[in-house]
């Protein structure tokens, strides 16, 4: 090309600022040919004037942290040039939050200290110097957000030069840059803590950054989940903005990083084993160390079982990549894992993480904390559920609908907006329990046609195993929805059958049922004894105790008795209706003054086999089953044909849904006549 058609700046794949060697002809070009140059400075000018013209590169945040990034020794073990290299798993991360990367939703669940926050930094850094906008930064607390703000922001500012020019030095009159705000050109960055409603709303925000997400308030001064409120805050950037959530897990079922991460494609990051190539993400049940000497620790490969030594790990990391191991239902989320297992060789070794797990055992506190920190996963409250997948693999085939072992039904009915779902549960000595069927009737409390199915529901039969028919001895409603609609239809099928029953917070384990309490009432106060009755549950006990015989282990003999409390599930039983079942957990939270109590949490949305089996074993509760002596068992026994009868053979049989087993009734003494209690009317 000729000099005189050469353009008058370089293109953004020219060299570098302190390279301008390559554009010496522009002084000379036509774009210089009428001024007078030969005053001081003037290439200076022309210098600085070609520098401004040029495009600015087109970086990710990794590659500018590599180039700008300068690490304090106010905030950093290892001062110095910030590189990439020392983390590599963490480039796919900071790309991601790079304008050209898809992604609007970015989550990152982690252990602590493998350089989470440090990404979250050289993304404001980026911000600062490359793409400005309006962005918001939160942390648990404010105070912790002016912490943050001293200790790590300040740092990354003062002692990078790129944005060192870019954001006014602190001072004291200087609104531009005070403690939680720091105006630069084209932008400005908040700081604010999730407890304060009114920074999570103070301004439009095309970034937001949410640290450390598992320690926010459930609440941003009782307006609303802080989360929600921040997200809020980039509706009117639209695809362009960027939500960056990083977090150490907590409690399962609590967790917002937890629910974020599997809500996305929930990436692993698969290392190389350096013995057979192999690739896989690592997980703690393959690290090994010989008994009582964690200084052995070593990863074995899910390949070829071969140890790995931790020396490894450096050139295992290099060679990683990051895999999404589901598909997310939101294409603009990702999310990614990572223990401490991945640490740097420097930082967290697998001896220490061996050493520290060790230390953990014996104590629930510590061992939280070490499945939280060193595992980046959930911690599991002592009164969580089973895996529901356990559960699958653990249904049965019935001989019959009820089992011989079942000598009684009862059910639990929950009412919806749109219908109405019962499980029919049949119940042995030791409170042994087998569902025996589940049953949606559709059309909700509004439907007259639903209320008639329920109805004929109470005179319906199920067979035994030993040929006799069960009707229901006890079906208990929830009142929770539609309260006067249940009292209604409780009231036409009088106290013998039916039990409207309450649900409330808290643990009684002395009194897991209480009542019933009359409901209904004459004009002048009077309560009337033939009127709806009203039993009070402590859920909580109940499901518990469902739990607690969901894990009991079965006998390894095929012919040995199941222990008390076991629940047999059905082969037809779904994976939807399993996961139901297991979908609340215990879990301990502190009020503001920090007590600490005991309570329960759903961890998905939909329960109601939970919920259905609570009521059928409150109707139990209410019939005497917890109470029933010898006696009453043999008598239901003999209901049943467990043992063995003597039978008379008649010339006709009755009707075969006549119910001929499963009525609880008290057995009669010779010469003593025992009343019916009014539990078990």
């Amino acid at each position: 090309m000729s000099e005189s058609s050469s353009p008058p700046w370089p293109t953004s794949g020219s060299a570098s600022d302190n390279d301008d060697t390559a554009n010496d002809d522009l002084i000379n070009g036509d774009l210089t040919a009428d001024l007078d140059l030969g005053f001081d400075g003037s290439e200076d000018i022309l210098r600085n004037w070609r520098r401004g013209m040029r495009p600015d590169p087109d970086l990710t945040v990794s590659e500018w942290a590599d180039q700008h990034r300068k690490l304090s020794s106010r905030a950093s073990a290892e001062p110095g040039q910030y590189r990439t290299a020392r983390t590599p798993y963490l480039r796919e991360i900071m790309d991601a939050l790079s304008p050209r990367h898809p992604a609007q939703r970015i989550s990152f669940m982690k252990a602590a200290q493998v350089g989470a926050t440090e990404a979250g930094n050289n993304w404001i850094g980026f911000v600062i110097h490359h793409a400005p906008g309006p962005m918001l930064a939160v942390l648990p607390t404010v105070e912790m957000a002016k912490r943050t703000s001293r200790g790590r922001i300040d740092p990354l500012i003062e002692d990078s030069p790129a944005l060192k020019e870019r954001v006014n030095p602190a001072r004291s009159r200087d609104a531009g840059n005070s403690m939680l705000s720091k105006e630069f050109p084209g932008g400005i960055l908040v700081l604010t803590g999730a407890n304060s409603a009114t920074g999570l709303r103070s301004m439009p925000a095309r970034y937001v950054f949410l640290d450390e997400v598992d320690a926010y308030p459930a609440s941003a001064d009782e307006e609303g989940d802080p989360v929600t409120l921040a997200e809020a805050r980039t509706t009117t950037f639209a695809h362009r903005r960027k939500v960056f959530m990083v977090s150490t897990p907590t409690i399962r079922g609590l967790s917002r990083i937890e629910r974020e991460f599997e809500a996305s494609d929930q990436r692993r990051y698969f290392v190389p084993c350096p013995h057979c190539d192999h690739r896989q993400w690592l997980q703690f049940e393959r690290l090994r160390w010989a008994k009582g000497q964690p200084e052995t620790a070593a990863y074995v490969c899910a390949g070829c079982e071969r140890p790995i030594a931790e020396h490894h790990k450096t050139d295992m990391l290099a060679r990683g990549e990051w895999r999404a191991t589901t598909t997310s239902n939101n294409p603009n989320a990702i999310g990614f894992h990572l223990s401490a297992l991945y640490s740097p060789i420097g930082w967290k070794s697998w001896e220490q993480i061996a050493r520290d797990w060790l230390a953990a055992q014996g104590s629930d506190e510590m061992l939280r904390a070490a499945r939280n920190t060193l595992l980046g996963e959930t911690w599991v409250e002592s009164g969580d559920a089973p895996e529901w997948q356990r559960l699958a693999d653990r249904r049965e085939a019935f001989a019959a609908q009820i089992p011989a072992g079942g000598l009684f039904l009862t059910a639990g009915a929950d009412v919806q907006k749109d219908r109405m779902e019962v499980d029919i549960w049949a119940w042995g000595r030791g409170l042994e329990s087998w569902l025996v069927d589940h049953i949606v009737i559709p059309g909700g409390p509004d439907d007259p046609a639903c209320w008639d199915r329920l109805t004929a529901l109470l005179g319906h039969t199920w067979a035994h195993e030993k040929g006799a028919n069960m009707t229901l001895a006890k079906l208990a409603i929830d009142t929770g929805y539609e309260l006067a609609a249940v009292y209604a239809w409780s009231r036409k099928q009088g106290i013998a059958q039916v039990a409207p029953v309450k649900g409330v917070e808290g643990f009684n384990r002395a009194t897991p049922v209480s009542g019933p309490t009359f409901v209904d009432a004459t004009v002048n106060g009077r309560k009337l004894k033939r009127g709806a009755r009203l039993w009070t549950v402590a859920t909580a006990t109940f499901k518990a105790e469902t739990y607690r015989y969901l894990r009991i282990e079965r006998p390894s003999e095929l012919d040995a008795p199941a222990p008390s409390g076991t629940i047999h599930l059905p082969d037809w039983a779904d994976s939807e209706w399993l996961k139901q079942l297991v979908a609340e957990q215990l879990v301990t939270v502190r009020n503001k003054r920090g007590y600490a109590h005991q309570e329960w949490q759903k961890m998905r949305e939909r329960n109601e086999a939970l919920d259905t089996r609570i009521y059928a074993r409150a109707a139990a509760w209410i019939l005497g089953a917890d109470r029933f002596d010898e006696r009453m068992w043999r008598q239901l026994e003999k209901q049943a044909g467990v043992e063995t009868v003597a039978i008379t053979p008649t010339a006709a049989p009755e009707k075969p849904t006549t119910p001929q087993a499963g009525q609880v009734t008290p057995p009669r003494r010779r010469g003593w006549k025992i009343s019916t209690l009014k539990y078990m009317e």
